[in-house]
């Protein structure tokens, strides 16, 4: 008798800690699955941010060669270059190159906020140089990671409900600018290119080299 009672204890026991770890799970899962909607709802608005953003990148283009081409400047090194799934653009501006990509968002993540929240968002970077030549010795995810992070120029942060406003970074200059989602195409366009075109570049002194800002 001692032994099936010992039995029933055990039975007993092992049923509550299943019902601890099911109730455990159920809240893990539950926040999991909400990060999974925020992150499926800011892929959609940031593909639909990067689309328009090719479109600017282009009228960009096509005003420059305008431009240039009164001046009696040749305009055949400004261009623009995107993959079939509009995931990466490249706009060519005489010795600029400039990278928009949105390939940077591997998993759900949130931007930090200094009041402590957590805002679920995508990432769309912009970079200075050739997205190709940037990543093509890459070995993992991570390492190219680090290797855009070191040609950031700003990265815009893409929220999951479309009437939020995104987040607009600044590398060098550590603004940063909240914009509607309508407005944010253009405007992170010509700030960007304004950044890099605005400014120029020094000689190199030893190991040194400074932009102009």
């Amino acid at each position: 008798m001692i032994n099936n009672f010992e039995s029933f204890d055990n039975s007993e026991t092992a049923t509550k800690k299943d019902i601890v770890i099911q109730e455990r799970v159920e809240l893990v899962s539950t926040h999991m699955y909400k990060q999974f909607l925020d992150y499926q709802n800011c892929t959609v608005n940031t593909n639909n941010i990067f689309t328009k953003m090719v479109d600017c990148l282009e009228l960009v283009a096509q005003n420059l060669q305008q431009s240039f081409s009164s001046r009696g400047i040749t305009t055949q090194n400004i261009y623009v270059e995107s993959d079939s799934l509009k995931s990466v653009a490249i706009i060519n501006i005489l010795w600029h190159k400039i990278s928009f990509t949105t390939r940077c968002n591997f998993q759900p993540q949130s931007l930090y906020r200094e009041d402590g929240r957590h805002v679920p968002t995508n990432r769309i970077m912009a970079l200075r140089g050739n997205y190709n030549d940037i990543i093509k010795d890459s070995k993992d995810r991570e390492d190219e990671m680090i290797k855009l992070l070191e040609q950031e120029i700003a990265s815009l942060y893409v929220p999951p409900d479309q009437v939020q406003k995104c987040y607009f970074k600044i590398k060098h200059t550590g603004q940063e600018f909240q914009i509607n989602q309508i407005d944010a195409p253009r405007e992170v366009i010509l700030k960007v290119v304004e950044t890099v075109c605005g400014g120029g570049l020094y000689h190199q002194d030893g190991s040194i080299r400074s932009f102009i800002v």
